[in-house]
């Protein structure tokens, strides 16, 4: 599940203001950042700084079996849901299956031997963490707003969630929302393409004769995370561009706790931008 960010400079007005607001304090932000990250690439600096840790000790067979076990989660909820149910209770389902599947996994993988380490969810770094997701938020925001805006006019943005708060956006059902994209999404979504699925890439490639097999392990993680997300208009197109950039933090650090940060935050802005666009009719309606 990924909320990309809706066109923000429509036709609603509280929306739109809202959008150049974010635009404009987006650019400058993301400016910002790539300056310095230019200035630390001159001095001979690594735009984010390498720490040590483990390899993913798994094979390719245990990326499959994750693979699988979250798939088999997502169908097990949705036989599990009758079809005339609710889209609230779909989309509870849907999230559950998402933590269960990742919960489940990482159970599998550390009965297997795997530590926190390997695995990439230890918080001794948190500060860091948190800094590298707000200066990724800062670099990506406007330009992939920028260019959601532009694929919207080609091909219409689709989610279930944008339908679903223009139906319903009361407490309980943003508080769902928030908790499906903000919570659910960030953390499977991370577990499984940046740590599972890219942290086994990188072990087979960086180990084998392929020249800069670590950024083509970033790259093909990126890619199939932005092919999971198909049938949302043009959405993939910047996914991928943000998944590079997610992709390079769990390179460098070993960790999926910075990406799970940046993903809940952008999901976050993608959110409470949808509610501006589905509030102000409401308010006009009244």
């Amino acid at each position: 599940m990924e909320l990309d960010a809706p066109d923000v400079l429509g036709d609603v007005p509280a929306a739109a203001a809202a959008g150049w607001v974010i635009v404009g304090g987006g650019v400058a932000a993301s400016l910002a950042v790539a300056w310095l990250i230019a200035r630390r690439i001159r001095r001979g600096l690594p735009a984010v700084p390498p720490r040590p840790h483990p390899q993913a000790p798994w094979s390719g067979g245990d990326v499959v079996a994750t693979t699988l076990s979250f798939l088999g989660f997502q169908v097990l909820a949705a036989a599990a849901v009758p079809p005339t149910a609710s889209l609230q209770l779909r989309l509870a389902a849907g999230a559950g299956a998402m933590l269960a599947a990742t919960g489940v996994s990482m159970l599998q993988l550390m009965l297997r031997g795997c530590g926190r380490g390997a695995l990439g969810c230890g918080l001794g770094h948190l500060g860091a963490d948190l800094r590298l997701a707000v200066g990724g938020l800062a670099l990506l925001l406007a330009p992939l707003l920028g260019l959601a805006a532009i694929l919207d006019r080609i091909v219409p943005y689709r989610h279930a969630i944008v339908d679903f708060l223009k139906a319903h956006h009361d407490v309980s059902s943003v508080a769902l929302v928030v908790f499906a994209a903000v919570v659910a999404a960030p953390i499977a979504e991370e577990f499984l393409f940046r740590r599972v699925l890219q942290g086994w890439l990188e072990r087979r490639l960086d180990g084998g004769a392929i020249r800069g097999g670590g950024g083509l392990a970033v790259g093909l993680s990126s890619l199939a995370f932005a092919l999971a997300h198909v049938g949302q208009g043009l959405a993939w197109v910047p996914l991928f561009f943000f998944g590079l950039v997610v992709g390079h933090l769990a390179r460098q650090t070993g960790s999926i706790v910075p990406g799970v940060i940046l993903h809940a935050l952008f999901n976050a802005v993608s959110v409470g931008l949808v509610l501006l666009q589905v509030a102000e009719p409401a308010a006009g309606g009244g």
